[in-house]
């Protein structure tokens, strides 16, 4: 039977908050280097912090995912809906979203996690859906002004995202590969515009968010996690 707690939830402390982000960045980033199966001990030490205080902040490894997992689709939709609050141009609300969403990483490691969490936790489906309606507002503002080009799609914002997002092979430090994505980032950027010098034409799929979410999931039991439970 579920804990039930009387009144509301005290506000963490100064220092627990801390903690708490250190270690949900630190587990997002092994998570992303290493895959789900990611050492709890090397988490705890990368955020600066003992397994026991893991431990007393995330009770098990699928405690951490979902909260991982549900931090960076929440960070990613507050991103969106501070840039369209707080900046005086559609397209640079835009564009400082898109950089925005890079630092938060949720299009590396929601990818990373996906056979891990169900999706139908109630917490984790709101934010999935709240996610598309601030990204569709953001390209539609950018082209109601005629700042971005009227054949870019919310869907194709979303996918350079992703792309962006993925850390390079080769074995990149992890600032030179955060360093490039921002770097590309504003390359296309340019791109997007309406007023680009001359335009590209786009070949491919025109897909829009919607379209992006009817995909074909991948097989939950993938090649990795196969040989890992083999080996296990």
């Amino acid at each position: 039977m579920p804990t039930q707690h009387v009144g509301p939830r005290r506000p963490l402390r100064a220092d627990a908050r801390d903690n708490r982000r250190r270690l949900l960045e630190a587990a997002r980033d092994a998570f992303i280097d290493r895959g789900p199966t990611a050492s709890l001990d090397e988490i705890a030490r990368r955020a600066g912090t003992g397994i026991a205080t893991l431990y007393r902040r995330f009770p098990d490894r699928r405690a951490l995912i979902r909260e991982v997992i549900l931090d960076a689709l929440q960070r990613s939709n507050e991103e969106g809906r501070l840039a369209a609050q707080e900046e005086p141009d559609a397209f640079g609300a835009l564009a400082r979203y898109m950089h925005r969403a890079i630092d938060v990483r949720a299009a590396a490691v929601i990818p990373a996690l996906l056979a891990e969490i169900p999706f139908d936790d109630e917490g984790i489906r709101q934010a999935r859906q709240a996610g598309p309606v601030i990204v569709e507002a953001l390209v539609d503002a950018a082209h109601e002004a005629g700042a971005l080009r009227a054949d870019v799609t919310a869907g194709d914002i979303g996918m350079l995202i992703v792309r962006l997002s993925r850390p390079l092979p080769g074995g990149f430090p992890p600032e030179t590969n955060h360093g490039l994505s921002h770097r590309h980032l504003d390359l296309l950027i340019d791109g997007l515009r309406a007023t680009a010098r001359q335009p590209a034409h786009l070949g491919g799929p025109v897909l829009t968010l919607a379209d992006l979410g009817q995909l074909p999931q991948p097989d939950p039991e993938t090649p990795r996690e196969r040989s890992g439970s083999a080996a296990g």
